[in-house]
């Protein structure tokens, strides 16, 4: 056999000639790394698309989602919040009660689970949320091994240590929550996008939000948001929207998308130039108009970078309270509401926030590392989601009645307007027992929690919504 001379590789100034004798063990030596380098250049997270054209009338929107199922008088929200699987448990029990309670509609008996419209979520409560809008009712049936009862840190946690995940994330386009993300999208949304659930149709309308890490402003999944980008939400996997809802800080890194603004023909609202020219008259409405008009300059930000939502918003309340507020700023919901006439108000509010951790107090030593990461991470997000939470019930209302004016004028019966709003708050604040508050706040955030703990989660849930004053009076209005 006549000898090969292959050029294999340079090293500096050193060639090596190989003979066909030497190849196989040269291959065996250096092909894994050659691969591995390669693989690295390559490894990239997957690219949200580029919208062709733009269009108000379509996409993931409210408005493109069938109502006819629903009461024509009833406005149902819920917000589930972040804390992992403590939260997705929650939220889950929370949805379990409410398919248990019969109401009575246009003389139909029906769940008040089957008038849900819209759910706004964070983190954790994402995962319930999306789970519910691809599965609806099958998620009585599997959610509980398919996430809640799974040991879901551990099985991610492998992930990133496969040596063929390490090589990718070695990519400096390529971090961790894509894996994250992965992950979902085979265990839990078998590659369902938004597409899909325009396609089903079915409502709720479902909020996931995460957070701009630039602007340190909230960022919601929907068309209305993908507009600015002029990126096109029906093709965006879910498990990657609720993967950016979940992106921790530092545990996971942020994920990414792709500014295409400018190249579908999307035209900035006609109260953005006014807010910005005259700041002193709203203050929100010039940042929001700002924070609008920088995903149009796609030269400044060709790219947009997600945190978790928790850090702007860890109710999901923050969407829904800009609404309420400015109907100007997102007019999709707000412009349906006024089309769609509604008696009753309900916002369910399902909070798994913990409380303070005074354990440092306890000794005069300096508090670790970890309670300082803890402090500066939570200490904000709670003081912000009560003010949030605070300001949200006493604008809804005011925003019912204003939204109900020319819906039933002057009816009579209830509320003003004939609109009767009911808060609904399922959180461990609500717990009576000081023993009992301190048991549930003290479960760790994390993907991975015990059985029994779930299902004390979920009995929870049931109890405090049942307990809820709002709720028992709103199971008297209906006559329940």
């Amino acid at each position: 056999m006549p000898a090969v001379s292959c050029h294999l590789f340079r090293h500096g100034k050193y060639r090596m000639n190989i003979s066909g004798s030497r190849l196989l063990g040269v291959l065996e030596k250096w092909l894994p790394w050659i691969v591995a380098a390669l693989i690295t250049g390559c490894a990239h997270y997957p690219e949200n698309v580029r919208l062709d054209e733009y269009n108000p009338e379509e996409g993931y929107r409210f408005a493109n989602l069938n109502y006819e199922d629903n009461a024509g008088d009833w406005l149902v929200v819920a917000t589930f919040s972040g804390g992992g699987t403590r939260a997705a448990a929650l939220a889950y029990g929370v949805l379990e009660q409410m398919a248990s309670t019969e109401i009575s509609s246009g003389g139909q008996k029906k769940r008040l689970l089957d008038e849900l419209d819209v759910i706004s979520s964070v983190s954790g409560g994402s995962l319930t949320a999306a789970y519910y809008a691809i599965h609806q009712d099958g998620i009585f049936r599997d959610f509980e091994s398919a996430f809640l009862k799974r040991n879901a840190q551990e099985e991610i946690s492998r992930r990133f240590l496969r040596p063929s995940n390490l090589v990718r994330m070695a990519s400096p386009a390529y971090g961790r929550i894509n894996l994250v993300a992965e992950y979902f999208d085979e265990t839990l949304f078998n590659g369902a996008t938004y597409g899909t659930l325009l396609r089903s149709g079915h409502r709720p309308f479902v909020l996931i939000n995460a957070s701009d890490m630039s602007l340190g402003a909230r960022f919601e999944f929907t068309q209305d948001q993908f507009d600015l980008l002029c990126s096109d939400l029906s093709r965006f996997p879910v498990a990657r929207a609720v993967a950016a809802s979940s992106a921790v800080p530092v545990i996971f890194s942020p994920l990414t998308l792709k500014n295409y603004a400018g190249q579908c023909g999307y035209t900035e609202p006609a109260w953005v130039a006014g807010a910005l020219h005259d700041r002193a008259s709203s203050v929100r409405q010039y940042n929001k108009a700002a924070e609008l008009r920088s995903y149009l300059n796609a030269p400044k930000r060709p790219f947009i970078h997600l945190l978790d939502g928790g850090m702007t918003d860890n109710l999901g309340l923050r969407g829904l309270l800009d609404r309420i507020i400015s109907s100007e700023s997102s007019p999709g919901m707000p412009h349906l509401l006024r089309a769609r006439p509604f008696r009753k108000a309900i916002l369910i509010v399902v909070s798994a926030e913990t409380g303070p951790d005074f354990s440092q107090d306890l000794s005069e030593r300096v508090p670790t590392l970890s309670q300082v990461v803890r402090a500066i991470k939570d200490v904000p997000i709670n003081r912000y989601s009560f003010e949030t939470s605070e300001l949200l019930k006493n604008s809804m209302g005011a925003w019912a009645k204003r939204i109900g004016m020319g819906s039933h004028p002057s009816d009579g019966q209830g509320s003003p307007n004939g609109v009767d709003t009911y808060v609904i708050e399922v959180s461990f604040d609500a717990l009576r027992d000081d023993a009992e508050r301190q048991l549930f706040m003290s479960i760790p955030t994390s993907f991975n929690l015990p059985p029994e703990t779930v299902d004390s989660l979920r009995r929870l849930a049931a109890r405090l919504m049942i307990e809820s004053p709002d709720y028992q009076r709103l199971l008297r209005d209906l006559g329940s």
